[in-house]
């Protein structure tokens, strides 16, 4: 500024001696005026910088806020775009019934259950309300959870809830106002999106696949307006510009600001946003998105739409990030080498805890039904070692306190089952596990048998690292429980 300031002296020197005093006034009159300009144009700089700024730390709020609609979306256009059920997909309005356990080479689905069977259903109660039908399920462990597009388990029909007899249901969609038909109960999702993301308890014996496949075929899903009527679901159609193929985060991340807001603006039309969200509403606003209303990024001030530009990936930052901040804010617990959180299926607005699981547990239940403690190593600072061997040891009675069942499963890093001569991937109550002389139980996690004594309380792991799973269906809500802190998982401790 200060050569500046001297060379437009010196023209202003060298112009005075030109024109004389009369030009002096003039030529000073012309310097005021480009520096005024110069200045203005500083201002409207800083301000649109300023303006920049503001938008994007908005926009990153409304990327974490908007993530699980998006990824939702997402998910069941993958999960749907076929036509007829194959596989692990099913159209819309149609039950996928999986038949069994994963395989050990199929790496399709990370983190693969062998407790359950799956019997999922995607629908649009947007337009009109869908009646569904189970059977008397026997006393058998089920739960049928239902979430809304923003995540949330609205209902969770289950054994825990409705007990295990026949049941005909009707989920109805935000803003309904009908009469059902005798004897169907109501389900009020606040979203046109569902999905039903039912489990079923299976042993994984032929005599056992049989019973629960029988109960699988006898669930149906209708529309209302066929209820009660012989009905045949209508061609599903493949939409091949769906990627079926590229991981739904993938696509999510891959995603710029305005294609992701404009979809996210689509999806408010009938998946709205709750009352407790009136505030976050409010910021939407501000960078353009109005629930009920297109997104056009056309039409935002240049500034906010660089503030928007730059949004995604620091918003993706934050909720990774997240995995470590919520162990200080108590969202997600660490003890004993394992790391689990009871705050999920029902978030509020905690946009960040509920952006997290969708991010690394899409289709989460509410603690009430299950929890799913995981542990990479004995502690924070190791990780497992399959050329070692390690004990998890439980006091007498101290075994997972559960209403429904407990299992230990084993892992690669990438989190798929570990192939073994047992073909065994889990260790769950339904072993016939030996217990010590004084009542206590050894689980034996290593890579070679503890010897044939103690093969039943193995739990066979790879050569190098892995990662081992807790599964507690309907922990028990009085001491000792998981839920209150009173019963946590012992540490999987290494041995000589």
């Amino acid at each position: 500024m200060d050569g500046d300031a001297t060379r437009r002296g010196l023209c202003l020197a060298m112009t005075l001696g030109a024109l004389g005093t009369s030009g002096f006034a003039r030529a000073a009159d012309s310097l005021m005026l480009n520096l005024k300009d110069e200045v203005e144009d500083s201002v409207d700089s800083l301000k649109g910088d300023l303006k920049a700024r503001q938008a994007r730390d908005l926009a990153i709020e409304a990327y974490i806020y908007a993530y699980p609609l998006v990824t939702m979306e997402l998910t069941r256009r993958s999960l749907t775009n076929v036509a007829a059920p194959e596989a692990a997909k099913a159209p819309m309005g149609q039950f996928l019934k999986l038949r069994g356990y994963p395989a050990v080479d199929n790496h399709a689905v990370t983190a693969p259950n062998a407790d359950t069977l799956y019997t999922i259903l995607w629908l649009d109660v947007a337009k009109e309300p869908w009646v569904v039908s189970t059977p008397d399920m026997k006393g058998r462990f089920f739960l049928l959870p239902m979430l809304d597009g923003w995540t949330d388990v609205f209902e969770v029909p289950a054994k825990r809830t409705t007990g295990t007899g026949p049941q005909k249901f009707a989920i109805t969609g935000p803003g309904w106002k009908g009469t059902l038909p005798a004897g169907v109960k109501q389900y009020k999702s606040p979203t046109g999106m569902v999905w039903m993301l039912g489990r079923i308890y299976c042993t994984g014996t032929p005599e056992d696949y049989a019973e629960v496949h029988a109960l699988q075929d006898q669930m149906s899903a209708v529309p209302l307006s066929s209820y009660g009527k012989s009905y045949t679901p209508p061609p599903a159609t493949v939409d091949p510009s769906i990627d079926s193929k590229t991981a739904v985060r993938d696509q999510v991340e891959a995603m710029d600001a305005a294609s992701y807001f404009t979809l996210f603006a689509q999806l408010l039309k009938t998946n709205p946003p709750a009352a407790a969200d009136a505030p976050m509403v409010a910021k939407l606003a501000k960078i353009g998105i109005v629930p009920g209303k297109d997104f056009d990024a056309s039409r935002l001030d240049a500034s906010v739409s660089k503030g928007l530009a730059e949004a995604p990936k620091p918003a993706q930052a934050k909720i990774m990030g997240w995995m470590k901040k919520g162990i200080l804010s108590g969202d997600l617990k660490l003890k004993n080498g394992w790391t689990y959180t009871t705050k999920t299926g029902l978030y509020g607005t905690n946009y960040m805890q509920r952006a997290l699981i969708t991010a690394i547990g899409l289709g989460a239940n509410r603690p009430q039904d299950a929890v799913y403690p995981t542990s990479t190593g004995p502690d924070i600072l190791k990780k497992y070692d399959g050329s070692k061997k390690y004990v998890m040891h439980f006091p007498k009675g101290q075994l997972p306190p559960v209403n429904g069942f407990w299992s230990l499963t084993m892992y690669d890093t990438a989190y798929f089952f570990v192939p073994n001569a047992l073909n065994r991937y889990t260790v769950s109550q339904r072993n016939k596990l030996k217990t010590n002389a004084d009542g206590s139980v050894d689980l034996y996690i290593q890579n070679e048998s503890p010897g044939a004594d103690k093969e039943e309380n193995w739990l066979p792991a790879p050569k190098d690292g892995f990662i081992l799973m807790m599964r507690l269906y309907w922990p028990k809500d009085k001491a000792p429980s998981l839920l209150d802190g009173s019963w946590f998982p012992p540490r999987a401790k290494e041995v000589a």
